[in-house]
Formats: structure tokens, C-alpha cells, sequence
């Protein structure tokens, strides 16, 4: 961090350095003037160039990278060049969190939604992406990295309490990345392409089934699709629209009229394939398990700890207990 700041400082002094040089560029006189000196161009240039840099700086400023292979995904549907840092929450961010309404399931997921936004920076070989392209899959552990970084020093504790079935002993666990478990595909892992970077099945009477988890991106058009349709108190079709999203890998150019023709596609298909893709759709599930195993701080037993957010979900950002702030 320290690097950081002393380039971001050499940044600025170079950049005043060039725009109290005596040679400045003056665009009115450069479109009159038939032949203007091509060295103030190349100063106006290497300004600009300059403050591009800093701004580079700027944004990279308190990002970590997280490790694809950590992710729930192991970053198995991404594609190779793609990379996922973040930082911590600032103020402004957690304000507006704060606003949530944990009663409508559409803001709770625009709340979650904005903070990935604003906390995580997607690049794809240098090019940004955005946080629709993330699994809905990752969110959670992306959104657990990004909280724990925000209070580093623990002062917005997740404990989640549970008690032993066999000691009857009074257990509590802290809601961390690290004690997460997921869904496990080893069982269609022989499916996965690589080239795809999705499974890729072969099936008998429905061809090639090509299917990942499903990004951000698809799901905010779904949702919004079904939004439209309720507000306008018009039918959808609930086992099409469950089932569209593991097979459409691009949110980009995804809307109503995509869908639309997707699910006349769908009408058209058998009993048999139907069937078919919903059972992969439940089988390659990759997120993070409702419920966590963790063993007895009394006896050797396991114990069961469904995860829940005390306080409620506001309270991964939101300090809900007063205990540890106030004197």
C-alpha cells in the first residue's frame, strides 16, 4: 500500500510538473493556426496519458484479488482470462445498503447486486467486465470476502448458535468464508468441457445439452422478465423460466424478446428431454450449501447449523449487535 501511495504522489507531481511547464496546450490556437509546434501535442499527450494512469491507480487502490479456485465455481465457467478483485465497503455503500427491504425478495437482490457492483472489478486480459458476468452461485462467498474485508478487525461479528444433538453442549460459529461448504458435481464432473467451460452432455434421444450455473446477468433479466409479468397481472411459464437460466450463457443482448423465443423453443420440447434437463439443472448445482457440518467444541459429535444472518441480512453490513461498539 505503501508503494501504491508514493507512485500515486509521483503520478501527480509529474502531471503538475507538465501543466505548469510554459508550453501549454491551447486548443483554439491549434485548430487556427496552419502549422502548430507538434511538441504541444505531445506534452497535451503525455498529460493525458499521465492522468489516465493515475486514475488506473486510483481504482486499483485496496483491491485484492480473489483466487478463482476458491470460488463455490472453482472459476470452472468463466472463461481462463478472467480475474475478480475487491475491497472493502465504504460508508456511502453501506448507507444504501442499509436501505434494504428485507421483506421483498427484488430488493433484497438489488441490494446484494450493488454491492458487488461497487466493490468488485472484473477484467477480462486487461479489459473490465462487470458483476453480472459472476455466477449467482459465487455472490455469497464474494459478497462474505468483500464483508470480511470491510471489518477486518471483527467488529461486525456473523455468530450463528447451535446446540450439540449428543452433549447438548451450547455451540457458536462465525459466519466465515472459510467454514462455507458447497454442492459437489463429482459425479458429472467427466461432462465438463473445457473448451465450453460448462458441461457438455450427451444424451440419447435429445442431443448435445449444453448447461453452467447461471451468471448474475441472466438472472436480473429473468427476474425483471417476471416482475413485468406480475405487475401486468399476465401468466408465466414458472417450470420454463426455472430452467432457461442454466441454459443461457450470455446475459449481453438477453432481453424479454430473447426469451420470448426461447420459450416457444421450449414448447416444442418432449416429455423426455423436459425431464432430462431438469434433473442436470439439480445436479450441477455448485453454490453454497443452507446448511453448514461443523463438529462440537464439546464432545467429537457434528453439528447441523443451518446459516442465517442474525439481525437479518442487513446485518452482513449493518453491525446489529451494540455490544462490542458501545462503552
Amino acid at each position: 500500500m505503501e508503494n501504491n501511495n508514493d507512485y500515486k504522489e509521483s503520478l501527480k507531481k509529474e502531471i503538475e510538473e507538465l501543466e505548469s511547464s510554459p508550453v501549454q496546450y491551447d486548443a483554439e490556437y491549434v485548430q487556427e493556426t496552419e502549422a502548430p509546434e507538434p511538441k504541444l501535442g505531445r506534452v497535451t499527450s503525455h498529460i493525458r496519458d499521465k492522468e489516465e494512469e493515475l486514475k488506473e491507480v486510483n481504482e486499483r487502490i485496496g483491491y485484492i484479488n480473489l483466487l478463482m479456485v476458491n470460488l463455490p465455481s472453482k472459476g470452472r465457467f468463466y472463461r481462463n482470462d478472467m480475474r475478480i478483485s475487491i475491497r472493502a465497503a465504504r460508508v456511502l455503500e453501506i448507507r444504501e445498503f442499509s436501505t434494504m427491504d428485507e421483506n421483498s425478495i427484488l430488493d433484497v437482490d438489488e441490494k446484494l447486486n450493488s454491492i458487488l457492483n461497487s466493490c468488485c472489478r472484473i477484467e477480462y486480459g486487461g479489459r473490465r467486465g462487470s458483476h453480472k458476468d459472476i455466477l449467482e452461485e459465487d455472490r455469497l462467498f464474494i459478497i462474505l470476502s468483500i464483508r470480511e474485508l470491510t471489518f477486518a478487525t471483527g467488529e461486525n461479528k456473523l455468530m450463528i448458535n447451535a446446540k450439540c444433538n449428543n452433549c447438548k453442549h451450547d455451540n457458536s460459529y462465525e459466519l466465515r468464508t472459510n467454514i462455507l461448504q458447497y454442492y459437489s458435481t463429482d459425479e458429472y464432473d467427466k461432462y465438463y468441457d473445457e473448451e465450453y467451460r460448462a458441461f457438455k452432455f450427451e444424451t440419447k434421444s435429445s442431443g448435445t445439452i449444453v448447461m453452467a450455473p447461471p451468471t448474475i446477468g441472466v438472472m436480473r433479466t429473468v427476474t425483471e422478465y417476471i416482475k413485468e409479468k406480475e405487475e401486468k397481472k399476465e401468466n408465466w411459464d414458472k417450470s420454463f423460466l426455472q430452467l432457461l437460466p442454466y441454459l443461457q450463457r450470455d446475459w449481453r443482448g438477453f432481453d424479454k424478446n430473447a426469451i420470448f423465443n426461447a420459450n416457444v423453443e421450449f414448447n416444442g420440447w418432449s416429455a423426455n428431454k423436459y425431464s432430462t434437463v431438469y434433473r442436470l439443472a439439480e445436479k450441477i448445482r455448485v453454490g453454497v450449501k443452507q446448511e453448514l457440518t461443523c463438529q462440537c467444541g464439546n464432545c467429537d459429535g457434528e453439528v447441523t447449523v443451518p446459516i442465517t444472518f442474525p439481525g437479518g441480512i442487513k446485518g452482513l453490513f449493518v453491525i446489529s449487535d451494540l455490544s462490542g461498539e458501545l462503552l
